[in-house]
């Protein structure tokens, strides 16, 4: 709930606009003329904001602020996003409202979720009356508070939602809905914002924005002529059979469930400003920090029945005397890593679930074999090292899907954060085989896991692979996530006070890529991405 203060501080004030003009023409001066062109109608929609971009590609683009943690040392969900309900009449500013709010808060990670994208699908009958402009889209009955309420709750979780995309020209959904993950702060806008208590139980801070009924319908008529192509006549009758009285009926009384009400809209810089100091004391109590909590936590214990390592053969521990050795040049360095990188996959692929499948040979006879038992296998790599696994991928599963996740080292806070994320459609029934080349705390690797969880994998369908993990990391990722095969070809005992594998294997991102490493770099580091 929004403070008291902010209550007191601008709860009862009134500052309503005044329209000046007489005569006539007077409303006319506010109005379009006639011989405007008309725009297909405009709509807020629901949509993820984000800082402006480092690096912007054909391919990719990764943002310069990421999400810090959302979950605490044990891969649980501890922090859910702040919900900011915005609600007011017909074109009284609350989109404009909201996207001052996003501007003046300047942080990563922003949703804005509008309930014109719930409106419900309409019957034949319905969709006719709505041609004739006779179909109330301003009473609640219009909305499917059901899917809205259970989106938003998902979504205030950290879990990645499926956003229906309404066309207002058919009245139905369109067959793509747009993805939505990783709010960190979500804005819902929308004229029935305050009418359901279930809805109403989820948001953190809850603003009326009040316009004079004047404004509000000068802005309509501007906005149904321009964009609608209506004649004022239409938009004056459908205003005074359903507009107005919806917000006499529905919408004003729940002002008084407002935390604040923000006279003059977008305009009210004051009121902005406040909301805004609001928001950011309540994201600094919410902060986490995991990798701490992981340097203390499940060490001294033996490793778990989840890790499996390679056998450690002649030609194994000879790779790994190859690409450890500071001397070695990249050119070798990178040919042996594949060499492991291949074992690693193969060995990774033997713990896929498989069936008895009998097939017969060109001899006539019949061969008892096995087959892979499930719906498919995407790999997801984490940038940067992580994507050096995928050849290896690729070439032992034909047609395999990958997914890539970018997750850097706040160097002021140590913590991981989550800069760019791009995961194949459908990807909650699949086997995933989760790639990274070095993991020394497990943060990085329990951040990637709980992306996988968020979008609804099942935790035991989830395969990290690695080439060398510090025994820490193993620690953390299986006592946070039991059920998630960790699979790698050495695990190192030792991780020093700035995260580093001990003996470890350098910077693998660097020595693969043949860049440098800065000064502070530690093994689950990815400073500079490849595209």
């Amino acid at each position: 709930m929004a403070s008291g203060f902010l209550q007191s501080c601008l709860g009862e004030v009134r500052m309503s606009a005044i329209l000046h003009g007489g005569g006539d023409g007077s409303l006319d001066r506010l109005l379009p003329s006639a011989s405007m062109g008309l725009s297909p109608r405009k709509r807020t929609t629901s949509q993820c904001k984000s800082e402006p971009p480092l690096l912007r590609t054909s391919k990719r683009t990764i943002y310069t602020a990421g999400r810090p943690p959302w979950y605490n040392e044990h891969g649980a969900q501890s922090k859910e996003a702040f919900v900011i309900g915005l609600c007011g009449g017909s074109a009284s500013g609350k989109t404009t409202v909201a996207r001052k709010i996003i501007e003046a808060l300047d942080v990563p990670w922003v949703v804005l979720l509008s309930i014109d994208s719930f409106y419900k699908v309409l019957s034949p009958e319905e969709q006719m009356l709505a041609a004739r402009n006779d179909y109330n889209f301003d009473h609640p009955d219009a909305f499917d508070f059901d899917l809205l309420t259970h989106t938003l709750r998902k979504l205030k979780q950290g879990k990645s939602v499926k956003i229906p995309v309404y066309d207002f020209t058919t009245h139905g959904r369109q067959k793509e809905w747009k993805t939505v993950y990783g709010a960190s702060v979500i804005i819902f806008e929308g004229i029935m914002s305050f009418a359901d208590k279930a809805l109403l139980q989820l948001l953190d801070m809850k603003i009326f924005v009040e316009t004079d009924s004047d404004i509000r319908l000068v802005r309509r008529l501007r906005r149904d002529i321009t964009e609608r192509g209506r004649d004022i006549e239409g938009v004056i009758k459908q205003y005074n059979k359903f507009v107005k009285p919806a917000f006499e009926q529905y919408i004003e009384p729940t002002m008084r469930l407002a935390d604040l009400v923000v006279p003059r809209g977008g305009g009210n810089m004051v009121a902005i400003d406040l909301i805004v100091q609001h928001v950011h004391s309540q994201l600094e109590e919410r902060e986490l920090s995991v990798r701490a909590a992981l340097a203390s936590a499940h060490q001294a214990q033996p490793l778990p029945q989840t890790l499996s390592v390679v056998e450690s053969t002649p030609q194994v521990r000879g790779m790994h005397t190859i690409i450890r050795n500071k001397e070695t040049s990249r050119d070798e360095f990178i040919f042996y890593s594949k060499r492991l990188m291949r074992l690693l996959i193969e060995r990774a692929l033997s713990f896929l679930p498989s069936q008895v499948h009998v097939v017969q040979t060109p001899q006539g006879e019949d061969y008892e074999g096995r087959s892979f038992h499930g719906k498919r296998i995407t790999g997801v790599s984490i940038l940067r090292a992580g994507e050096t696994m995928e050849p290896a991928l690729r070439a032992v599963c034909k047609d395999v899907r990958i997914g890539k996740i970018l997750i850097q080292t706040n160097q002021d806070t140590g913590e991981p954060e989550l800069h760019y994320l791009r995961l194949p459609k459908d990807i909650s029934k699949d086997y995933v085989i989760l790639m990274d080349c070095t993991v020394s705390t497990g943060a990085a690797a329990m951040m990637a896991v709980r992306v996988l969880l968020d979008h609804d994998v099942q935790e035991d369908k989830i395969l990290l692979v690695s080439l060398l993990m510090a025994e820490m990391g193993v620690h953390s990722v299986a006592y946070a996530f039991p059920q998630v095969k960790i699979i790698t070809t050495a695990v190192d005992k030792k991780v020093n006070d700035v995260f580093h594998i001990i003996p470890g294997i350098g910077n693998f991102g660097d020595r693969y890529f043949g860049t440098d490493a800065p000064p502070d770099w530690s093994d689950e580091d990815i400073d500079k991405p490849s595209c």
